[in-house]
């Protein structure tokens, strides 16, 4: 990746970290130490599934979350490598 790359990159990840929401989602992902789906999150948030689901796209989009499909089921993590290589340290202030 170059620089011009590695600014981009840059860019978008702090644009999808921009929507407090999603501030709220990785916390709740990081302090859970598991997967979750988009209806325990959005259990814990008081948001709507399709809410939840709109932001967990743009953070997968953005490469800050990784998903897994099991039948219609859909779980999510936080992808830490993202984190550590462009935000080291992020994640332990949540």
């Amino acid at each position: 990746m170059n620089i011009e790359q590695a600014d981009q990159t840059m860019a978008n990840i702090f644009k999808v970290l921009g929507e407090p929401h999603r501030i709220e989602i990785l916390r709740i992902l990081y302090h859970a130490g598991r997967e979750l789906t988009c209806s325990e999150v959005s259990a814990q948030l008081n948001l709507s599934k399709s809410t939840v689901s709109y932001h967990f796209r743009a953070m997968r989009l953005a490469g800050l979350t990784n998903t897994r499909q099991v039948a219609q089921i859909k779980y999510l993590s936080i992808n830490t490598a993202a984190f550590d290589r462009f935000l080291p340290g992020f994640l332990a202030t949540l």
